[in-house]
């Protein structure tokens, strides 16, 4: 057609009444419309009559527009046959994504059909613009632009119909497609229907002014002009036809009435005030005053018992030692022997650095609900991202043709923008050689292509980004073009294009007569939300942050193409490091890769390995200097215990190494928390039981006659049943803390438990015979790393007790026990037990995942730049499992949401959820394949064809082909169309690699290929439906979100096996990337209690056997170590220490090092024969006292006070922060509390060791007059001695008291 005139007189014979058509026929091309996506063919202007139907021309319209028809016969129209089957086809578009609701698209017609074919045209519109075209030589007089006259009520009941109908695949609205510049958020009637009649919007053939006239006004009405008022259906009504009503998704008016969720639980209270703090209250004035008036308490308990067992290991441990001390060099060497066949495994150790295996048990329910997923769905593609921000950049004030006036901030700005397009394109075309794969690798071998994942190009993968909206085209972004609108002629460019692909980033042609489509270049849009973020209120213009992301198909780890994803990362990575250095950067910004995160993690922890050598180095060099005597400045090198201390450490070393290498042999993952942990906590024990069992052989003096290593085995039958209560009570807690279901804490129980027993032996074994040998070089006065060089100066005649001992005796013990004291440290440390159970209950449960980065960290600055500019959160799949028939017209009911569906089926209960987003953490609503299978399948769209001829008759034929008339289902009565079982199978297939495009939106490649598996007879296996969370930024809100989801499916799932057909084991279940890492915080407050008290239970129950079943004893030694546990966690709260995995793990540890802490010095007191309860807690506090604090207190506090310069902040928080706590509470109660408690409620003397002792003491007398007194006092450990002559223990100081039988001898 060739443009020979235009006018915009109007006819002479144009009337403006009943019965008058403004125009007829079809006339051509539209010339003034370019770029249209579908011919703009336009009507001729012909007022005349309207024409009376029959035969094809009333079906047809009876078809297309049946809210005309009259009856055969009695049918008048102003339309063609060839109007009203272009008017079809226009409809085809619109009812594509509208026809899920019925009285929607029948309003959407009905329009159209009174605007086309009304017999009363021209009282209902107003041609305003006609142009002569020549149409195979023939001029014609053509209709380009017309008024059309509709009442409010009519106008505004449509848009109502329509404005919540859904678009299935993204969750969003139908109308946001519909409505040009403005979305869904501002779409109004008017702006509606002016996007309908803009000829630039690439539909509309010619221009249509809606004029929406109020009932009752005539001004500037033509004269005759009406507005069109005939009755528009409610969303809630059913079709003239006999469709059903619309439903609740696509219509609140159909929705029944659903309760309210409940608000969150009121916090506890009683009487307005915190109901915890009542109640601790209550218990702190309860126990305060049982303590001052309740008198202590004698429980007699098996005195006999204790003497016998306490002998009966004293003699074991004393022949051992003695055997030890007499072979030392037999003794290292088959100790070295044995560590090195178990250190063999560790050529075999497996590290375990994969979050999901560290964390979430193999049985667990977030990671069998994973491996299903990933197992049928493949895994969550890998996020590589960019967030580019421009602080301090100008924005501007932008005045468009289309819009007005806009404010556009400074990141959104052409200069940038080209530079992101230009940096984008560089990562696009990022290639290296790939063994794996033995050639050039790239983006496209790796890429998540979603439109075609089987021979994809570069251009396929899904890369989402602003300059997408241009087709990553550096010539659209530069485009420009003059336009007029209403009269005012301005140009347009790159801001009005981008202004309405944000509003409407379906669209596949702008309204600008820029012409350019919103779609990216891999064929599917760019939601706002993906590439621009810190906006308000849809106001994408003001964005602070521009979003970059590439999405890779994410591989298993065997997967070849793993480790080729990985490389292509590290490229990536290397790439914006390289970009972020350079001087010409315009941004700021942050950035991460898939594989960041566990890069990340491991590169910390060897960073921080120099740390722990140099907290081992400290602590070695302490036990080194700590252990030596130093009686004279000659004898230093002779008197010093290096090497003893050398010794130690290397068995702490050996007895790590042989539990890594038994677990290695029998398949048992290791992890760095273990390589970590591990060592310190064996330290911390190890050390313990180096300083008492060395501190007491030079406390102690040989007797005359005695050798050497008899010496040795005697201190050691007096020490080694306080190191085996604590060493067997520790591995004990740590064996049963492996029944714990999280990974990280079993592998961690395991390899504690074997270490400390390991640890245990050896001391018994190689460390005895590290002593023997020393003290046989300090007999012989040679020099230490020297043993050649011999000193003249003799040792002193009496044995050292070097400083602590003294101190403690003379002035700690005498003031910690003082009567006023006493009842302070009691009614303090009761205030501090009370008040950490308070804190308890707001402990902070959870894990930051920025906590696992280290400090300085990129990832740090991403999870800023992620909380502050992201406006989604992540998305979460409802997946259902096999046992469901999908194929049945209830099992199609109970899931989808469009017509005919069941008010409460899947899809719509998740609908409910996303309308208490606070509440549900749920977002946007679950798309649906289902939904959109059957909108697919309608009749009324253009995608569901056969071929009526050809070699493929019959077979599914694409929107785009030819020859395509036959309908793949016929058209329901009731607009519920449902297939059966046969159709449902046969297309469904054809649906899922169907790619959508303008004739056919509803193709499910991309959205849904990978949605829904089949088994081999085709019977579905597992679906899955996505919708999205909402922003999660914390622990708690990610924990909570995955409650919820959880319930909501359970609640899903209930209601879906009630079908009947359905498996009793069928369900649905949610999941999202991030669930398996926040499982573990729904039950880790009931894991830590159950594996907390089973580490409880042994040091109770070993305490009582190893004391001879004394229950007192063992209830206070309990009763202490809960108070550090709780007292712990109380300061957790305060110096916000999140309860977690990790700190469960060091609470377990906690427990093992309390140990360290009390069993000493219970054991001490239990066995001491002085007469009183405040005497024993003073020869306790002076001699065990001593040794605990320099062994556990002094070791411990120099290796953690180092840890604090650790990158990690894990390892500042959870390794310093929480071990300084432990060690600080540890010491506390074990040399202030402890002490205080027994002598108050401590156990009485224990007779049967009085009695014996008074029993050695006549035979000493009557053996030797010559026997000295050494020490000042005899401590616990004589009692263990044997009467030999030979092993006679020294006489006390002080004379016992006779035995007497009265309560008041404690």
């Amino acid at each position: 057609a060739m443009l020979n005139a235009e006018t915009v007189r109007y006819s002479e014979k144009a009337r403006h009444e009943p019965g008058y058509c403004a125009f007829y026929e079809e006339c051509g091309r539209n010339p003034t419309v370019s770029g249209s996506l579908l011919p703009p063919i336009i009507p001729c202007l012909n007022y005349s009559h309207a024409r009376a139907l029959k035969g094809e021309h009333y079906q047809q319209l009876k078809k297309v527009c049946p809210m005309l028809d009259r009856g055969e016969g009695s049918t008048t129209a102003c339309c063609s046959i060839k109007q009203l089957k272009s008017l079809e086809m226009s409809l085809m578009l619109s009812k594509a994504v509208l026809m899920r609701c019925p009285s929607c698209a029948d309003n959407f017609a009905h329009l159209h059909c009174i605007n086309t074919c009304s017999p009363n045209q021209t009282t209902t519109i107003n041609v305003t613009r006609t142009m002569n075209i020549t149409t195979l030589g023939i001029v014609k007089e053509a209709v380009v632009g017309y008024q059309a006259y509709l009442s409010t009520s009519f106008a505004d009941k449509s848009f109502e119909s329509c404005k919540n109908v859904r678009i299935p695949a993204t969750g969003g609205y139908a109308i946001a497609t519909m409505c040009g510049r403005y979305g869904s958020a501002l779409c109004t009637a008017q702006r509606w229907y002016d996007f309908q009649g803009d000829s630039s919007n690439g539909l509309a053939p010619l221009d249509i002014d809606f004029r929406l006239i109020p009932e009752g006004v005539t001004e500037g009405i033509p004269d005759g002009v009406v507005p069109y008022a005939g009755r528009a259906l409610g969303c809630n009504e059913m079709t003239p036809t006999g469709a059903e009503v619309c439903s609740c998704q696509d219509c609140q008016a159909s929705c029944p009435v659903v309760p309210s969720p409940p608000p969150p639980a009121e916090p506890f209270t009683i009487g307005g005030v915190d109901g915890y703090l009542v109640l601790c209250v209550i218990f702190l004035c309860v126990l305060i005053l049982a303590f001052l008036l309740i008198e202590p308490w004698e429980v007699t308990c098996t005195d006999k018992n204790s003497l016998a067992t306490q002998e009966i290991l004293g003699f074991v441990f004393q022949a051992w030692g003695t055997l030890i001390a007499s072979h030392p060099l037999k003794v290292l060497l088959a100790s070295a022997v044995v560590i090195a066949v178990f250190a063999t495994g560790l050529m075999h150790i497996e590290l375990t650095t994969d979050p999901v295996q560290l964390w979430s048990a193999p049985n667990s329910r977030a990671r069998m609900e994973k491996d299903f997923h990933d197992k049928h769905f493949d895994p969550f593609f890998r996020t590589n991202q960019l967030i580019l921000t421009a602080p301090g950049r100008p924005g501007h004030v932008y005045d468009s043709l289309l819009f007005g006036k806009q404010n556009f901030s400074g990141i959104i700005a052409k200069d940038l923008i080209l530079e992101l397009l230009e940096l984008q394109k560089k990562i696009q075309n990022i290639e290296f050689w790939s063994n794996d794969l033995n050639r050039t690798a790239s983006l496209k071998d790796v890429c998540f292509a979603p439109l075609n994942p089987s021979n994809s190009s570069l251009t396929d993968c899904a890369v989402n980004s602003l300059p997408q909206y241009f087709q990553n085209s550096v010539d659209n972004l530069n485009a420009k073009v003059n336009m007029t609108e209403l009269g005012v002629t301005k140009e347009v460019d790159w801001r009005d294009h981008f202004i309405y692909c944000v509003n409407s980033p379906l669209s596949f042609k702008d309204i600008t007569d820029l012409q350019l489509s919103c779609m990216a270049d891999y064929g599917a849009p760019v939601f706002p939300f993906l590439a621009v973020g810190g906006y308000e209120n849809e106001g994408y213009t003001t964005a602070e942050a521009l979003i970059l992301t590439f999405s890779l198909n994410n591989y298993p780890r065997d997967n070849v193409k793993f480790k080729v994803a990985l490389e292509w990362e590290q490229r990536f990575l290397d790439i914006v490091q390289e970009y972020q250095k350079s001087p010409g950067n315009p941004f700021t910004f942050a950035y991460m890769a898939e594989r960041s995160l566990e890069d990340e993690i491991n590169r910390t922890t060897a960073e921080d390995i120099p740390i722990f050598m140099i907290s081992y180095a400290v602590i070695f060099v302490y036990i080194a200097v700590a252990l030596g005597e130093y009686t004279s400045f000659s004898r230093i090198l002779v008197d010093s215990k290096f090497l003893v201390g050398l010794g130690g450490i290397l068995v702490v070393g050996c007895s790590v190494l042989a539990s890594m290498g038994f677990y290695a042999w029998i398949g048992i993952p290791s992890s760095l928390i273990i390589l970590q942990v591990v060592p310190f906590l064996v330290l911390a024990v190890g050390a313990d039981n180096i300083f008492i069992f060395v501190l007491e052989y030079q406390r102690d003096a040989r007797r005359p006659g005695e050798k050497r290593e008899e010496q040795i085995g005697r201190v050691l039958g007096n020490v080694a049943p306080s190191m085996l209560l604590c060493s067997l009570s520790e591995s004990v807690c740590f064996f049963l803390g492996a029944l714990s279901t999280m990974p990280a804490v079993k592998s961690f129980a395991l390899y504690a438990a074997l270490a400390v027993l390991m640890d245990f032996v050896l001391q018994m074994t190689a460390f005895v015979a590290v002593l023997s040998l020393d003290a046989r070089r300090q007999d012989g006065n040679r020099c230490e790393l020297a043993c050649c060089v011999t000193v003249k100066t003799t040792a002193p005649s009496k044995p050292s007790e070097g400083f602590l001992l003294p101190v403690m005796r003379k002035y700690y013990a005498p003031v910690l026990l003082h009567p006023v004291t006493r009842v302070i440290v009691m009614v303090v440390f009761i205030f501090m037990f009370i008040s950490s159970i308070y804190l308890m209950f707001y402990v902070t449960v959870g894990l930051d995942q920025e906590l696992a980065m280290p400090q300085g960290s990129y990832m740090l600055e991403y999870f800023k730049y992620l909380y502050a500019y992201f406006e989604v959160g992540v998305p979460t799949y409802f997946v259902t499992t096999k046992g469901f028939n999908f194929t049945s017209v209830t099992g199609m009911n109970a899931t989808c949401s469009s017509v005919g569906c069941d008010p409460f089926s899947l899809t719509q209960k998740i609908q409910y959820a996303t309308e208490y987003p606070d509440l549900s953490y749920m977002a946007i609503p679950a798309n649906s394949w289902l939904d959109d299978f059957i909108d697919w399948l309608n009749p009324g769209s253009k995608c569901c064809r056969l071929y009526s001829v050809g070699p493929n008759k019959g077979k599914f034929c694409p929107a785009t082909a030819f020859l395509c008339g036959q309908k793949c289902m016929k058209t329901p009565t009731n607009g519920v169309l449902r297939p059966d079982m046969e159709q449902f199978n046969l297309f469904l297939p054809d649906f899922l690699g169907n790619r959508p495009d303008l004739q056919c939106p509803k193709g499910g490649l991309g959205a849904y290929d990978k949605a829904v598996i089949t088994d081999e007879s085709g019977e579905i296996i597992a679906t899955r439906f996505m919708a999205y969370h909402t922003a999660l930024t914390t622990s708690k809100e990610f924990t909570a979100a995955l409650k919820i989801a959880r319930e909501l499916a359970h609640n899903i799932t209930l209601s879906m096996r009630a079908i009947p057909g359905t498996s009793q084991d069928f369900e649905v279940f949610p999941y999202t990337v991030t669930y398996v890492f926040y499982e573990q915080y729904l039950t880790i407050v009931s894991e830590g209690l159950f594996n907390i008290s089973l580490c409880l239970l042994p040091t109770f129950v070993v305490c009582c056997l190893l004391l001879g079943m004394d229950l007192r004893s063992g209830a206070l030694n309990l009763l202490t170590i809960i108070m550090i546990t709780v007292d712990t966690v109380g300061v957790m709260t305060l110096w916000g220490i999140d309860y977690n995995a990790v700190a469960l793990i060091n609470l377990v540890t906690a427990v093992g090092i309390s140990v360290e802490f009390v069993s000493h010095m219970t054991r001490s007191f239990a066995m001491s024969i002085q007469p009183t309860h405040v005497e024993r807690a003073k020869e306790a506090t002076a001699t065990m006292g001593s040794a605990v604090f320099a062994g556990v207190a002094m070791t411990n506090l120099p290796g953690i006070v180092v840890l604090a310069f650790a990158k990690a902040q894990l390892i500042q928080i959870f390794f310093f922060r929480l071990n300084l706590v432990i060690t600080l509470l540890g010491m506390a109660h074990g040399l202030i509390f402890l002490p205080v408690l027994l002598s108050y409620f401590g156990p009485g003397v224990n007779k049967a060791v009085l009695l014996r002792l008074q029993q050695a003491k006549a035979q000493e007398l009557e053996l030797s007059s010559n026997a000295k007194n050494i020490y000042d006092n005899i401590g616990y450990e004589n009692q263990e001695n044997s009467p030999n002559p030979d092993t006679t223990p020294p006489l006390p100081r002080t004379n016992p008291a006779p035995l007497r039988t009265s309560k008041r001898l404690q």
